[in-house]
């Protein structure tokens, strides 16, 4: 006959471990805690050559940064810097913008002699010769209405007389600025 084993004691502890499927599970648990113990040990190794290499890095940064060595410092006489500050301006005059002002404005009956900028009062100094008086007057106009002048002025005026045409020559000074 078949033995039959009937238990109606209550569960335990003790009981629980003589089960063959209960002793499984505690050592799976145990192998995975051991797992996880190993990965977390790993993580901390990597975690701790990182920050190695970023002291070094930052070690070696802060000696580079004081090994860099200034640049010297250099001292331009007020005079130099006057005349190169000078020289940048006189570079700096929009020909273009002026010379194409100045094409449009003068008509054929003027003939331009001198263009002559003042880079450091935005003054443009025009030197031409003329007919007739009206011709001189009507061209001092046109050139004050073109938007890149202002104040567009006669400065001075006199009849070549050397010349056969008795030509008029005149000064014209405008301000130059954005239109």
């Amino acid at each position: 006959m078949n033995r039959l084993s009937i238990d109606f004691a209550p569960p335990t502890a003790r009981r629980l471990l003589q089960q063959p499927w209960a002793l499984a599970g505690i050592l799976i648990g145990l192998v995975l805690c051991l797992a996880a113990l190993l990965a977390a040990n790993r993580l901390s190794q990597v975690r701790q050559q990182q920050a190695g290499q970023v002291a070094l890095e930052q070690q070696r940064a802060r000696r580079s940064a004081a090994t860099v060595k200034a640049a010297p410092v250099i001292v331009i006489p007020a005079a130099q810097a006057a005349a190169v500050n000078r020289a940048v301006l006189q570079l700096n005059v929009p020909w273009q913008v002026l010379r194409d002002a100045i094409a449009n404005a003068t008509p054929d009956t003027v003939a331009l002699l001198t263009l002559e900028p003042d880079a450091d009062k935005h003054v443009l100094r025009i030197t031409a010769e003329a007919r007739t008086s009206e011709v001189m007057l009507g061209y001092v106009r046109q050139l004050d209405r073109q938007a890149i002048l202002r104040g567009a002025t006669l400065m001075r005026h006199e009849i070549n007389e050397q010349d056969p045409n008795n030509p008029i020559r005149f000064q014209i000074d405008a301000m130059w600025g954005t239109p």
